[in-house]
């Protein structure tokens, strides 16, 4: 992946701090020849409205324990019996394309890719207090008083990794949060390794006896 022309970038946050939200957002202002969220590989069934491809890559067990021992995953994880994990192949694909891509994964699976891509772009979305989470997570009306209390829990040991990431974005106003990863993502775009790149053609007329 030395001359990929994309940036790969890790989204990481406690459940309710509206990384979902703020990732939806961000691509609805840009077009897929620009940036993607990465698609990843699971075992589980599609859930009503998920189309393979689009949200995941299903497989079955036998396919997925195969990409492993094949080496296939930057990172994968075994959730309630599931098995989810990111292909290096389908990255590399879009990166070599110059399309941007977001990987919507938590602080363990951002600490694997970053081994093995130091150049990966790491931006852990923050609540912007305890209350508002809480306020958050009852807001979606998704879960009961008791999955609550294990969300909050398990999002307390997320936040305390933030140190890990490269930027901090506290979700407390919407758009801000927003304009602030924009402008993460469009900065990483400038810098001259990209430009030098993407902008070999224009440098060498501008730059010719």
């Amino acid at each position: 992946m030395a001359h990929t022309l994309g940036n790969l970038f890790i989204l990481a946050a406690p459940s309710g701090a509206g990384k979902s939200s703020l990732i939806k957002a961000l691509l609805a202002r840009h077009p897929k020849t620009d940036m993607q969220v990465s698609v990843s590989h699971t075992t589980r069934a599609p859930r009503p409205g998920e189309e393979n491809a689009v949200h995941y890559h299903f497989v079955d067990k036998d396919h997925f324990k195969q990409m492993i021992a094949e080496d296939a995953f930057f990172e994968w994880a075994e959730v309630f019996g599931n098995y989810y994990g990111t292909s290096k192949q389908a990255i590399a694909n879009t990166l070599e394309q110059g399309v941007d891509v977001f990987l919507d994964i938590d602080w363990q699976g951002a600490r694997q890719v970053k081994a093995l891509l130091p150049d990966t772009n790491t931006i852990f979305i923050a609540p912007p207090s305890r209350e508002e989470l809480r306020r958050r997570l009852h807001q979606r009306q998704q879960d009961s008083e008791e999955v609550i209390n294990q969300r909050m829990e398990k999002a307390k040991d997320e936040i305390s990794h933030y140190q890990e990431f490269d930027y901090v974005v506290v979700n407390e106003d919407f758009e801000q949060a927003l304009a602030e990863i924009e402008s993460i993502v469009l900065s990483q775009r400038l810098r001259l390794s990209r430009q030098s790149k993407r902008h070999q053609a224009l440098f060498a007329e501008l730059l010719r006896d």
